[in-house]
């Protein structure tokens, strides 16, 4: 649930099992996904095998719904076993006869006997759910992909569905650089300028959109894909920000649940401005995990450094940044500056199997050049190699900003940022200002900050990793004590997310609910090694 420059809610597209797959999703393939208009297939495999049940009968449509309920989507294959196609669904579920918009989705058939279809989401918001379901073949265990089909879906406003854009490739590169601990006027007036800037953009360029990207409208629309892929209950794996979407959807369609697991999760009940600090202080916690882990490993570059040690030569790295850039090795021009070494540090954090490669990025930095720092920044704000940028930021700055409320004016975010920066000193006022263009949004907020319940629905899995650095630990207990049958699985390990990262422990429990409906016992908390 990233806003902006920040990255609540984000899974880097490298490294661990999911992720690493995820980094083979590059542009050239989406260019073949473009090109390849092979024969229509209007049916996956085992597409006459028994549909999945939820406990209870789906709720019906309302009649004004019905046809797009009952849409039949042109399935053609799309590359290495996939299928694409586009579903429609109103733009604004109140009209639902005016403007429509298409889904783009994405599926891999089952292998084996078919249940039904597994939706995916991998975060953000605004993480390609397409992309993500490229790597379907890691995303889930073979026996998921045995029984599901494997369905991902770029939520609205997101990729390649109807995508907002607010901003030029040069607009986001100032954008992304802006100084993360603005501590004089002229850095608070450049604050204020940008971030009016971005809302701007996104009202000149993507201002019909802007009402109707909020995350309870993305949650519709999964529903429709739920009855459009044949399924009378929703099997879901969201991951980070995709927690909270398939929170909302349980709390909408309770009797349209069959199995949820939310991974990495996301509390609704926690203000805007508080959940900055909370993740903000995660990050500091993964921090001084990695530290601990550079100075008992090889090729640590604060080798005899105390962990305190390390944590302030870090950030003195940061002030010098902020004083004199790092040396920039990809020759084009840009500013390795505070912003980008935070950005480039936070990206790894998120993955333990990463580390290492943070280890060396620091090493250079420390020697001055912010090379791989940059590149892994730019894993993080997806930007591509040619220089342009996925939607990514614009998406998730548009949702966020209408999904939650935010202050207004400059100061409530230097009051926010003063009090982030004392708990999290290297990413308190990163992430707190990274939420100011919603300051300016010129669309008022329509979601609301308050517990889920879902009542009515089955039991949902929640899973939460105990040094998650996106989405704290605490937000995955909070999600499921306030979810009537929300069930607890923990991983006391690193990272973020924990389904198919390592944990044989993890990944059978979430295979064995997902196929059998088989729950662990509340509270569970599997092992590092396990």
């Amino acid at each position: 649930m990233t806003t902006g420059r920040g990255f609540r809610g984000l899974i880097p597209q490298w490294g661990g099992a999911a992720r690493g797959a995820a980094a083979a999703v590059t542009a050239g393939i989406v260019a073949m996904v473009l090109a390849a208009g092979c024969t229509t297939d209007e049916s996956p495999a085992g597409q006459n095998a028994p549909v999945q049940k939820g406990d209870q009968a789906a709720s019906a449509p309302d009649q004004a719904l019905q046809p797009f309920y009952s849409q039949k989507p042109a399935w053609a294959g799309c590359g290495d076993g996939f299928q694409c196609a586009k579903v429609k669904v109103p733009l604004d579920y109140a009209k639902p006869s005016g403007e429509q918009i298409e889904i783009s989705a994405i599926r891999l058939p089952a292998t084996g006997k078919r249940l039904g279809s597994l939706l995916i989401n991998p975060g953000g918001p605004g993480g390609s759910g397409i992309q993500y379901a490229r790597a379907a073949r890691s995303i889930v265990s073979d026996d998921v992909r045995s029984r599901f089909d494997i369905v991902g879906f770029d939520p609205r406003g997101v990729g390649e569905s109807s995508p907002v854009r607010c901003l030029s490739t040069r607009e986001l590169d100032a954008y992304v650089a802006l100084d993360a601990s603005p501590d004089h006027p002229q850095e608070i007036a450049d604050q204020q300028k940008l971030s009016r800037g971005f809302a701007d953009g996104c009202e000149a360029q993507s201002g019909r959109l802007l009402p109707y990207v909020g995350t309870v409208n993305a949650a519709r629309d999964m529903d429709v894909l739920r009855a459009v892929v044949g399924d009378s209950g929703l099997t879901y794996l969201g991951k980070s920000y995709g927690t909270y979407l398939g929170a909302i959807y349980a709390n909408l369609f309770p009797k349209n649940v069959r199995a949820l697991v939310l991974d990495g999760a996301v509390d609704p009940a926690v203000s805007s401005i508080k959940a900055n600090e909370v993740q903000a202080e995660g990050f500091e916690v993964a921090l001084k995990a990695f530290a601990e882990d550079c100075l008992s490993g090889p090729n640590c570059p604060f080798a005899g450094r105390t962990v305190d040690g390390v944590l302030g030569e870090i950030s003195d790295l940061m002030t010098q940044a902020d004083r004199q850039p790092l040396r920039n090795g990809l020759g084009d021009g840009r500013v390795i500056n505070e912003s980008i070494v935070v950005l480039g540090i936070a990206a790894p954090l998120y993955d333990h199997n990463a580390w290492p490669r943070l280890r060396l990025a620091l090493g250079q930095a420390l020697k001055g050049d912010g090379t791989d720092l940059l590149r892994m920044a730019d894993i993080l704000v997806d930007r591509q190699p040619d220089g342009t940028y996925s939607n990514q930021t614009e998406s998730n700055m548009a949702i966020n900003c209408v999904d939650h409320a935010f202050p207004k004016g400059a100061e409530a975010y230097e009051k926010a940022a003063d009090a982030a920066a004392k708990v999290a000193p290297h990413f308190g006022s990163f992430v707190m200002w990274g939420s100011f263009p919603c300051s300016y949004w010129p669309v008022k907020p329509t979601g609301d900050d308050k517990p889920v319940t879902a009542e009515g629905a089955p039991p949902i899995l929640v899973v939460g990793t105990v040094r998650d650095p996106a989405t704290p630990y605490a937000w995955a207990k909070g999600l499921a004590s306030e979810l009537k049958s929300g069930l607890l699985l923990g991983y006391d390990g690193d990272g973020h997310t924990a389904y198919r990262t390592g944990s044989t422990c993890v990944d059978a429990a979430v295979d064995d609910y997902l196929i059998a409906l088989k729950t662990p016992k509340n509270g569970t908390v599997c092992p590092e090694a396990g």
